[in-house]
């Protein structure tokens, strides 16, 4: 079967002329995106790909109503034909349901990757000159003055205790993990956040036969992972590894309400709170890792104790 594909970048364009084409070369039926050519987000090709079957051939205008780069185009391309769907483009030499199309597309393969090539090898030189001469790129150490002063605000904030945190880091304009970051960098020893001391109640936890054996505690975690632009994509993956990673060994569970439940041995109270903190600051870093940030917060059910 013969399906086609016309994309236009706006409203404005006019998508009869692939959509003519297309018939004419004999699509079934026929998939349109208005979309940017940069853009990732394509929800007619993503479903197009999603019901193509083997000795089924895409059709297209063009190579570059489909392909967001060369480099996208060509892993399009080599999943199609990895499932034996062939790729034929109107008005390019690319048909790769013959063995001359597959020749052409092998070659702009090839130049893909040389190019790929020659942009690492420049960017390695440029970085050995810069280091040559003195110049370490990442990010500069310390804070700056700016932050300086965010930090110091959060300290005094932190330690009179008459704010939440999530209240101090709104004050401030900054995220939770931001506000944690800028307390230890003024040396604050982060410690359980709780409102007041009349409001402590019993911790919920389950006392174990053998007094030797440490207490477990009950924690719900609300766990909020984002995107650090829109221009880029690793939240889902984030997640599924703190999930694997961080969650998995405190025999989580996840409620219907999304927070997940999680079963944490202590000794005692300063134990739970490094232990909490921890996993806070170690999900906050493994997201700021994948291009993700971090807001996530929890408190022990039964208890007034919140991190």
């Amino acid at each position: 079967m013969k399906i086609g594909y016309a994309r236009v970048s706006t409203r404005d364009q006019n998508i009869d002329l692939q959509l003519d084409a297309l018939k004419r070369a004999g699509c079934e039926r026929i998939y349109r995106d208005v979309a940017s050519g940069s853009k990732t987000v394509r929800p007619a090709l993503d479903e197009l790909l999603g019901q193509l079957r083997p000795e089924d051939v895409l059709v297209i205008w063009k190579l570059d109503r489909m392909g967001r780069s060369l480099k996208h185009l060509v892993e399009l391309v080599g999943n199609l034909m990895e499932r034996k769907v062939g790729l034929l483009s109107l008005n390019d030499p690319i048909d790769t349901t013959n063995a001359q199309g597959r020749l052409v597309f092998n070659l702009f393969a090839s130049l893909a990757e040389f190019e790929r090539e020659l942009i690492r090898e420049r960017t390695h030189a440029g970085l050995s000159a810069a280091r040559e001469r003195g110049r370490v790129g990442g990010r500069p150490k310390g804070l700056s003055t700016q932050a300086q002063a965010t930090a110091m605000a959060a300290e005094t904030l932190y330690r009179e205790r008459r704010m939440g945190v999530a209240a101090i880091a709104q004050k401030l304009h900054v995220s939770k993990s931001t506000l944690y970051s800028y307390l230890r960098h003024r040396g604050v020893q982060i410690s359980t956040y709780e409102k007041s001391v009349q409001q402590r109640s019993a911790p919920s936890v389950i006392v174990s036969a053998n007094a030797n054996e440490p207490k477990i505690a009950t924690i719900l975690l609300t766990l909020r992972i984002a995107n650090n632009s829109k221009f880029v994509r690793g939240k889902k993956r984030t997640i599924e590894h703190i999930e694997g990673f961080y969650l998995e060994k405190y025999d989580a569970r996840q409620r219907p309400n999304g927070d997940y439940e999680l079963k944490i041995p202590y000794d005692s109270d300063a134990d739970l709170d490094n232990t909490v903190n921890e996993l806070l600051s170690g999900m906050a870093s493994d997201a700021d890792d994948r291009h993700c940030f971090s807001e996530s917060d929890a408190c022990m059910e039964g208890a007034d104790r919140y991190w």
